[in-house]
C-alpha cells in the first residue's frame, strides 16, 4: 500500500485507474520501479484491456523494452501516452517492436527465407500475439505486378486501430539499403491499387534475421512509413533486451546531437 501511494501520488490518476484495473493488476505495475515504464504498461494496460496474466506476460516479455517508441525522448514517449485513447489515431512506434521473438517456430539451425514463411503462415495465430493486437492476416505471396514484371511479397496483414494495410517482408541476415528500396516499391503499389476509402497510407515491416541498429539508424532516421527489426528464434535474456535497447537509445542521441 505504501509503494501504491508512492508510485500513485496524484488522486486522479489513481481513482481512473482503479475503475480500469483490478488490485492484482496494480500488484503487477506496483513491481516495476521505472516511473516512465510503469506509465507505459498501465496505459496500454487500460487502452487494450489486459487481464492481469496478459499484463504479466506483457511485463516478463519486455514489450517496453522492444516497442519502437523507447529509443524516443521520455517527453516524447510520455506525450504519445497521454494523447492515446479510444477515440485517437495510435502511433505506430506504440504498435510495432524493434524486435520479434519466434521462439515457436522450431526452425531448424539453418533454414531459407521461404521456410521462415511456411512456418509462420502454419502458426500465423502465435505469430498475430507476438505481433500485438489489431493484427488481421490477409495474403501470403501478394503478387504485385508492375510493367510486367511480377513481385512477390511476404506477407500482408491489416491493422485496425492504424487502419492501415501491413507488409511484411522476411530477411535472412542483416538490414541491407536495396530491402528499404524494394518496400518502397510494394508500399507504392499498395497504396495506389489496394488501400480503400478511409485508410491510412500502408506501412512497411522489414523482418531480418541479424541486427545492425547503427546502420539501420542512419539509413532510416526520417522514415515513417517504414520499420525495421529483428527477429529471434530463441528466447534471449532480459538482459539481452536491456542492452540492445540502451545502445539503440545512445545511437539516436548521437544522431540527434548531429
Amino acid at each position: 500500500m505504501i509503494k501504491l501511494y508512492e508510485f500513485f501520488p496524484e488522486e486522479n490518476i489513481l481513482q481512473t485507474l482503479s475503475a480500469k484495473l483490478s488490485w492484482s493488476h496494480f500488484v503487477e505495475l506496483i513491481g516495476i520501479p521505472d516511473p516512465l515504464q510503469r506509465e507505459f504498461y498501465y496505459t496500454l494496460c487500460t487502452y487494450e484491456k489486459w487481464s492481469v496474466r496478459q499484463l504479466r506476460d506483457k511485463i516478463d516479455a519486455m514489450l517496453y523494452e522492444r516497442t519502437a517508441i523507447a529509443t524516443q525522448s521520455e517527453e516524447t514517449i510520455k506525450t504519445e501516452l497521454q494523447q492515446l485513447n479510444p477515440n485517437a489515431d495510435i502511433n505506430p512506434d506504440l504498435v510495432f517492436k524493434n524486435t520479434y521473438v519466434l521462439d515457436f517456430l522450431n526452425l531448424p539451425h539453418r533454414y531459407s527465407e521461404k521456410e521462415l514463411e511456411q512456418a509462420l503462415v502454419e502458426n500465423v495465430q502465435e505469430f498475430i500475439l507476438e505481433l500485438g493486437s489489431g493484427f488481421a492476416f490477409l495474403e501470403r505471396q501478394k503478387r504485385i505486378s508492375i510493367d510486367t514484371i511480377d513481385y512477390h511479397l511476404d506477407l500482408l496483414f491489416y491493422h485496425r486501430k492504424l487502419r492501415r494495410l501491413i507488409a511484411i517482408d522476411l530477411k535472412l541476415g542483416k538490414f541491407k539499403p536495396k530491402h528499404k528500396a524494394q518496400m518502397e516499391l510494394y508500399l507504392r503499389y499498395l497504396k495506389k491499387h489496394e488501400m480503400q476509402a478511409g485508410e491510412e497510407s500502408p506501412i512497411g515491416l522489414l523482418l531480418c534475421s541479424e541486427g545492425n541498429t547503427e546502420h539501420i539508424e542512419l539509413l532510416m532516421l526520417d522514415e515513417k512509413e517504414i520499420k525495421v527489426a529483428q527477429y529471434l528464434t530463441e528466447l534471449p535474456s532480459k538482459e539481452w533486451f536491456a542492452d540492445k535497447l540502451h545502445r539503440a537509445i545512445e545511437i539516436a542521441k548521437m544522431n540527434t546531437a548531429k
